[in-house]
């Protein structure tokens, strides 16, 4: 009796901690022209207790930036069971996309507790304390999963991105080649393998970049990795190709659009590099490098008006950006 005690006010300061603004509604308010949540609220006032419910809504909250009704729904499903392990990782990765990474990390940490030997959980964790620099923890962590599974393939690429951003390139190397040992098609492993081959011996890292394509021929991550191995061999043709292919594979990949402008303006091939940061800001209408260089193509093309209007859509969007300062104060001076 005296352990569910315990364990009780445990769980009540965990939710306590995780108050982000105590004078928020309990109840979240239906997203307009949102039918998903409206649906579901009808569903739950009439099953009020019906945890699957705010778990569902809590995605549809969160896949829609609706942090706040997500947070809600998900302390709603802890309420009524507070060992739901998918809510605590769904309420950490809400969290920690709503920039509240001490929350993110205090629910995972929460979470381990609960289920000390719960792999996913414990990987989930470690990858948390590494994103949040916290190498140490997170390498903690990882040696608690290979006691339980010496041959996790997960948690040795783990390894080898905590020393990898340490610094560390030998055990990084032995990290990711224990991880793709132990699971061959991981495709992450071989190419951060790749990429710390590359100043070793590019012959080499060529070849881990190949078997990662090989893997998965559409996969437009290894691609884009291969890819920028050619730009950093000065192979820039070659490395033009596989951005754009990227773009063939993932029509929403708007990094293969941007590298490729790049390389083409690197080249002197202006009307090509235009085209191209035009798709990217299609795809990314956000994406400000994008509208500066696609400004600075027009305005090398002659088209000031454009280069105008492109600088001014970038300063709009971050106003200190001194590029596009520059490039519109030439054109302002030469009016």
């Amino acid at each position: 009796m005296q352990n569910k005690i315990f364990i009780f006010l445990g769980i009540s300061l965990f939710l306590l901690s995780c108050e982000s603004d105590p004078k928020q509604s309990t109840e979240p308010v239906v997203q307009s022209g949102n039918p998903a949540i409206a649906q579901l609220s009808q569903k739950i006032a009439q099953s009020p207790n019906d945890k699957t419910l705010y778990f569902e809504r809590a995605k549809v909250y969160y896949d829609n930036e609706g942090y706040d009704g997500a947070i809600r729904d998900l302390r709603k499903v802890l309420a009524l069971d507070s060992m739901d392990i998918r809510a605590l990782h769904l309420l950490s990765d809400v969290y920690m996309d709503y920039f509240q990474s001490r929350n993110a990390l205090l629910t995972m940490e929460h979470a381990a507790k609960l289920f000390p030997k719960r792999i996913p959980t414990l990987l989930k964790l470690s990858e948390e304390y590494y994103i949040l620099t916290k190498y140490e923890a997170s390498m903690r962590t990882i040696d608690q999963i290979l006691k339980i599974d010496p041959q996790n393939a997960e948690a040795y690429f783990m390894f080898g991105q905590n020393f990898k951003d340490l610094g560390d390139s030998i055990r990084a190397i032995n990290s990711y080649q224990k991880a793709v040992e132990f699971e061959p098609d991981l495709i992450d492993g071989w190419i951060n393998l790749g990429q710390q081959y590359e100043k070793i011996n590019p012959k080499i890292a060529a070849r881990y970049f190949d078997t990662a394509i090989e893997i998965n021929p559409k996969n437009a991550l290894a691609i884009h990795a291969k890819a920028d191995f050619y730009r950093n061999q000065n192979e820039l043709n070659k490395a033009i190709e596989l951005y754009k292919k990227t773009i063939v594979l993932d029509p929403q990949y708007e990094e293969g659009a941007y590298n490729a402008g790049l390389l083409y303006m690197e080249l002197d091939s202006i009307q090509m590099a235009r085209k191209m940061f035009d798709l990217c800001i299609k795809v990314s209408p956000i994406h400000i490098p994008a509208y500066f260089y696609r400004g600075y193509a027009a305005e090398l093309l002659g088209d000031l008006s454009s280069a105008k209007n492109d600088y001014e859509q970038a300063l709009n969007m971050a106003p200190d950006y001194k590029q596009a300062q520059e490039g519109l104060a030439r054109l302002t001076k030469n009016e």
